[in-house]
């Protein structure tokens, strides 16, 4: 993993990836297109003429940021950050899984909510303007049900019907889904390759830089309660089902999510991980504290073994043990203000 592959080595591992990828998109294409499955059924108004749910009785307006944009978004931008990291990291592998990990993500939770879509789905809050229902079209008992026979179903609906369609497929937003799943993966890649939580004190633009991402999915999510094409719940599960897929997608592309030492190291496809000596372990974009040196010095030096400190090695003069270090070899451990004379409770 430390040299590039030719097209033909690197096709030999990930041929399967894109057969699988293509075919679930193509899925995902065929269920996005097909009728809303379920039948709904919904109220218009009371008998004195008020409607029953103003909710769903908004207009309809122009989407702030439209579907294509925000799969663009949640896309486009985590490739370019991960090109840019690439000034320091300069790993193919490591452009390799980021990228296969991220199209993980975006194309698992994108199959996911549109089969969510067409088999639960929902009404928008624009629901009944678009569907513009007419009472008068009713013709027999059983096009109005419930207590009084208040509810009608879309028979009665005078709209054009792909846009009624659209308006029955609320549940959950995909414009969140696609903006979480992308960006939360992103904010977990800059995570490890910044060392934010890791062993030592970072500088504040670290903490900023990584949550930038995760601010553009909110964003994208809440704008959908503006222009009144999505629920608060819609929003909600999007995001869930984004974040859920950004997680497990990293972690079948890397070593870890949050373990410091060894989140930011792409795991190979042909063999196991090598606790003990593994792959580009310098495959950061950090250089702080001695991380991002050939031996990935920071959490791995010349001798690896892995504890429940640090993973184990020399750094310089400091020896690598359970986190505790000085200059002339390791720290035994022991209780601050311990001694001859000291009660246990006065120790810290």
């Amino acid at each position: 993993m430390t040299t590039r592959p030719s097209f033909g080595q690197w096709l030999k591992y990930t041929w399967l990836d894109i057969v699988t990828m293509a075919a679930m998109g193509a899925i995902g294409l065929g269920v996005y297109e097909a009728h809303p499955a379920p039948t709904r059924s919904f109220p218009v108004t009371f008998s004195d003429g008020e409607v029953v749910y103003p909710q769903f009785a908004y207009p309809l307006r122009k989407e702030i940021i439209p579907i294509w944009a925000a799969a663009l978004l949640g896309s486009l931008v985590p490739i370019f950050v991960i090109l840019i990291c690439q000034i320091r990291i300069r790993s193919f592998w490591d452009v390799n899984n980021a990228v296969i990990g991220l199209l993980y993500a975006l194309i698992t939770a994108a199959v996911f909510q549109v089969f969510l879509k067409w088999l639960i789905g929902g009404l928008r809050p624009h629901f009944l303007a678009v569907c513009q229902p007419d009472t008068s079209l009713i013709k027999n008992q059983y096009d109005a049900t419930g207590f009084k026979q208040i509810y009608f179903t879309r028979d009665i609906c005078t709209g054009d019907p792909d846009t009624i369609d659209d308006s029955l497929e609320s549940f959950p937003s995909g414009h969140t889904t696609a903006a979480f799943a992308g960006f939360v993966y992103l904010y977990l890649y800059l995570n490890a390759k910044l060392k934010v939580f890791a062993n030592y004190h970072p500088a504040m633009w670290k903490l900023i830089a990584i949550y930038a991402p995760i601010l553009g999915a909110v964003l994208i999510g809440g704008a959908l309660t503006i222009d009144e094409f999505h629920n608060w719940y819609d929003v909600f599960a999007g995001a869930c089902i984004g974040t859920v897929m950004a997680f497990s997608a990293y972690r079948m592309t890397y070593a870890a999510i949050w373990d410091w030492r060894i989140n930011h190291i792409p795991l190979n496809r042909g063999v196991p991980f090598d606790f003990g000596n593994p792959e580009l372990a310098g495959a950061v974009f950090t250089h702080r504290v001695g991380w991002g040196a050939a031996s990935g010095a920071g959490a791995y030096g010349d001798k690896h073994t892995y504890n429940d400190g640090p993973i184990g090695g020399t750094h310089g003069n400091h020896a690598f043990n359970n986190g505790v270090t000085g200059t002339n070899g390791t720290f035994s451990r022991k209780p601050v203000a311990s001694g001859p004379g000291r009660a246990s409770e006065e120790m810290v």
